[in-house]
């Protein structure tokens, strides 16, 4: 089991710190509300990658193959959607405030569906580490759990450190603040565009 776990946290580390529109969006969030309003999204993978798990290891290899183009497709335009609000916070930019509790539950359901729209989660479990949980979990099931939870225990851990990281920069000064806003602007806007001419 040991060794399913080490797998666990490689990867989930890997997949944590890969640059991508979720972590962009992290990063966005971070700039323009706080790490503690920001912090509750590192949850969103346990919550996304249920439905993805379960999508690639019973149903994606049934399904045909431009199921996958679709949801590229749709991952695209969602990015840009964001990237739109993430501009719109650059060119109004105001310092850090504390935003009302009540838009926590929106804001982590946002971050949800980004990891869901994201086709990165998908092809990750399709040729990574699905095949090795699926190996594990014949041999028994204690060592496909066993990679699940050095995984997304990983995952949190790095993705709260991302957040920390990124809320430090506010010691830069204001302007530094929004430079990074605009920065993780143009790479949701950058990622959008290359997921939407990619799967056309």
């Amino acid at each position: 089991m040991l060794t399913y776990l080490i797998w666990g946290i490689g990867y989930g580390f890997t997949a944590a710190m890969q640059p991508g529109q979720f972590q962009a969006y992290l990063m966005a969030q971070t700039l323009r509300q706080g790490w503690r309003k920001t912090l509750p999204m590192i949850f969103a993978p346990l919550l996304s990658d249920g439905p993805v798990i379960a999508i690639v290891l019973l149903a994606l290899s049934r399904l045909p193959v431009w199921w996958l183009q679709v949801l590229r497709f749709a991952g695209g335009l969602f990015a840009l959607y964001l990237a739109a609000g993430t501009f719109r916070a650059w060119r109004d930019f105001q310092p850090v405030q504390e935003s009302p509790s009540s838009g926590d539950r929106q804001n982590l359901f946002r971050a949800v569906l980004v990891n869901l729209l994201n086709p990165g989660p998908y092809l990750f479990w399709s040729l990574v580490t699905g095949p090795l949980l699926l190996a594990g979990w014949k041999v028994t099931p204690m060592y496909g759990i066993g990679l699940l939870a050095g995984f997304y225990v990983t995952i949190i851990v790095t993705l709260a450190g991302f957040i920390l990281l990124c809320s430090a920069s506010g010691r830069l000064g204001h302007r530094a603040n929004r430079f990074l806003l605009g920065i993780s602007g143009l790479a949701l806007a950058a990622f959008g565009l290359f997921q939407i001419f990619s799967s056309l």
